[in-house]
């Protein structure tokens, strides 16, 4: 795709058509309502974008008609629930071969779709699977992955698998037309949490766009059992000028402040954290009430920091393990207050 056609894409923008929202213009709008509700107690909606949905509205858009319901604002039109994709993971289809190895197989679709997401506020993605982040594969090390990527999309892609495999499975070179398809073969190592991404040229313009996912690979001998959760962190450039302006966790700001996530006292809680924002350094975790420990990457079941806030650049990923001593609501959010009020907000909501 050439710089041209970037350009162009510009106009096509839906999160306004005279008038694109802007990381100023959105915090201008929302960062008292932010400050008051990260001073005070749970806001049932988001005051930011409420507006922002408004403005959308009032400024001509032709897809007003899909606008958010206000009792339930973070309701999506694209089919997509992030509450049920936050622990949904995919085991594709297992089989034994002849040598005992165990073999799954799955398949991912590339796709140009639009996605809602805040409420109100459309974006042109590029998606894995029909939504941003992508499914998470989940196997066991040593299980033999074949993964049939079909490109249904408008653009070349492929998918590059982090972790262990050979160079002609590396998602680099083979490059995926639209209309084509390749079939991955990889067999699952290390054990660890991995990234999966597009890596066609420009590669930042792929990411941005929506082409990544969570790669879960267990160990052999499982980790202890506990409530599991996967969390991307990601950033939207809803007027592409190479600048987020929202911010969530699985694809929708404020999701799961709006909708918060039950536990209970003392279970034991497992998160698959990785961070696959554009045009920020770094992306963070902070959790409210406690501490966790983190394991960087997952590949080692022993060494860990007990922390309550945690740093990853791109690409970068790790397992947080804890259990909460008290009941209560407890916020979990980026501590880049900016990310925070711009949408990476979220809530436990704690009982006996």
């Amino acid at each position: 795709m050439t710089d041209r056609q970037f350009e162009d894409e510009k106009d096509q923008t839906i999160t306004g058509k005279k008038k694109a929202y802007t990381r100023r213009s959105i915090l201008k709008v929302g960062g008292l309502g932010a400050l008051a509700f990260a001073a005070s107690s749970y806001l049932p909606q988001s005051f930011q974008f409420e507006a922002a949905a408004k403005e959308h509205k009032k400024n001509g858009s032709t897809h007003g008609q899909h606008g958010s319901d206000r009792k339930n604002p973070v309701v999506m039109r694209h089919g997509f629930n992030p509450m049920k994709f936050l622990t949904h993971f995919d085991y594709g289809k297992k089989t034994r071969l002849s040598n005992g190895q165990v073999q799954r197989e799955y398949e991912i679709v590339a796709e140009d779709k639009e996605i809602e997401v805040a409420p109100g506020v459309y974006y042109p993605a590029w998606t894995y699977n029909g939504a941003v982040p992508g499914p998470t594969i989940r196997c066991t090390e040593g299980d033999h992955l074949k993964i049939n990527f079909i490109n249904k999309s408008s653009h070349p892609h492929t998918i590059h698998f982090h972790g262990i495999h050979t160079g002609k499975m590396d998602g680099v070179f083979e490059i995926v037309p639209p209309g084509s398809s390749f079939l991955y073969e990889i067999d699952a190592a290390p054990f660890g949490l991995h990234v999966y991404h597009c890596h066609t040229s420009p590669l930042k313009k792929h990411i941005e766009k929506g082409l990544y996912g969570t790669f879960i690979i267990d160990p052999k001998q499982p980790r202890p059992k506990a409530k599991e959760m996967v969390m991307v962190m990601n950033g939207f450039d809803t007027n592409f000028d190479a600048s987020n302006e929202f911010y969530t966790v699985n694809g929708v700001s404020n999701y799961y402040r709006d909708h918060p996530i039950s536990l209970k006292v003392g279970e034991s809680v497992r998160i698959y954290l990785s961070n696959l924002t554009e045009f920020d350094l770094i992306n963070s975790f902070h959790l409210h009430g406690d501490v966790f420990r983190y394991y960087p990457t997952g590949t080692n079941l022993e060494q860990y920091e007990l922390t309550d806030t945690v740093m990853q650049c791109q690409g970068q990923r790790g397992i947080l393990e804890f259990s909460f001593n008290h009941p209560g609501r407890f916020m979990f959010h980026a501590h880049q207050s900016e990310f925070a009020e711009l949408g990476w907000m979220g809530l436990f909501d704690v009982k006996e």
